[in-house]
């Protein structure tokens, strides 16, 4: 009995206390770090892909076997992680656009649509369980704490809605576009939009404890790790806000090539992750903001990075989608498709799922099936 409660003991230290199986919403967890914590072999393929009208902007869900993406045609499909094949999908409207990424959670998957809508779905049936609209787009990518679903739409607006109900709780508003998902950490929403400014925003209740000017308008989404915050911007920068001084704390501007970041930043061990306008992928030192490594591509790179142990993976518009050694930049893996990314890939389940400009969705996981590592 001993010898049983000393294993199980060791099993649940062994075990991350905040590891999630799958990638259930845009950079894999509330703070926005962009750190998968599935398995993932090393030698990829693709084993499956799945086509969809008018192409795929917005970057998958994947959880309990199930692949959620939206298309350009407005409809969120639900797929077989292992088949590729459709189990349901949902419309969100006519002359809709999908380009808010999922979120999936306790059962349910919350999705925006490029009308001024978020909805609420049963993530086995596609039943739609409610829709709270808002009063423009909502390109924002939903995310969750505490029951509450918080996301930023094109009314210029930051909101918080039950997530039970679709009963709105809250609602901040700015001076411009929320465009990026919000990220949340220690009871606290950061939101950065198109008015230049990062807001920290109590997430109970919707009160606005600081507003903090981080340059030119942000369409990226902030990361949150080690009291700060990371992002691009449309200022050719990347910046920093120290969250305790609640100042800017550095700024990253390349040097030979002015192009905005669109791309979110992906943080751990002290280093920042993301890919540039200037056809670049950019590892910086995140307590400094100083370059560690570069590479350059073929092609903007919109795609926000996603770190699985050694390897960054990411994509880019000529195609490619990669994996990068995080020490040194070098590329240890890499696809070309034929088509540009501009969604970024999600990693769960043993599984990569990224979709291409023009709409093919690949399921790349083992070559061999083999089981992984």
């Amino acid at each position: 009995m001993i010898r049983a409660c000393l294993l199980a003991l060791l099993v649940l230290l062994a075990t991350p206390i905040d590891a999630a199986t799958g990638w259930t919403q845009f950079r894999g967890g509330p703070a926005q770090t962009g750190i998968a914590t599935d398995p993932l072999a090393d030698d990829l393929e693709p084993r499956w892909t799945f086509d969809i009208p008018e192409g795929i902007e917005a970057t998958a869900a994947i959880a309990d076997g199930i692949v959620y993406v939206g298309g350009l045609d407005g409809v969120l499909y639900a797929l077989d992680l292992d088949t590729g094949r459709e189990r349901w999908r949902y419309t969100t409207g006519e002359l809709s656009e999908i380009k808010s990424s999922p979120l999936v959670y306790d059962g349910v998957v919350y999705v925006g649509d490029e009308v001024s809508f978020l909805h609420a779905l049963d993530a086995k049936t596609g039943a739609e369980k409610w829709t709270f609209e808002a009063l423009s787009s909502v390109t924002s990518a939903p995310n969750i704490a505490d029951g509450c679903i918080v996301f930023g739409s094109y009314d210029n607006n930051l909101y918080c809605v039950d997530a039970t109900t679709g009963k709105q709780r809250w609602v901040v508003e700015t001076d411009g576009y929320v465009h990026g998902t919000p990220a949340i950490a220690d009871g606290k929403v950061y939101s950065a939009g198109c008015d230049g400014l990062l807001r920290i925003v109590d997430l109970k209740t919707g009160n606005v404890d600081a507003k903090i000017q981080v340059g030119s308008y942000v369409a990226a989404s902030p990361a949150i790790a080690d009291g700060r915050a990371v992002m691009g911007t449309f200022d050719n920068s990347v910046v920093a806000v120290d969250l305790a001084t609640r100042e800017p704390l550095w700024s990253y501007d390349p040097p030979k090539r002015d192009f905005p970041f669109y791309s979110s930043a992906a943080l751990i061990d002290g280093k920042a992750f993301l890919g540039g306008r200037d056809k670049s992928i950019h590892a910086l030192d995140a307590k400094t903001g100083e370059l560690d490594w570069k590479v350059t591509r073929r092609a903007r790179v919109d795609a926000s990075p996603v770190v699985i142990g050694s390897r960054l993976f990411i994509a880019d518009e000529a195609g490619v989608v990669m994996a990068l050694d995080r020490a040194s930049g070098e590329i240890v893996w890499q696809f070309e498709s034929g088509d540009g990314f501009s969604a970024s890939p999600a990693i769960g389940e043993g599984w990569l799922i990224i979709g291409t400009q023009s709409g093919t969705v690949y399921g790349f996981t083992a070559s061999a099936r083999k089981a992984l590592p």
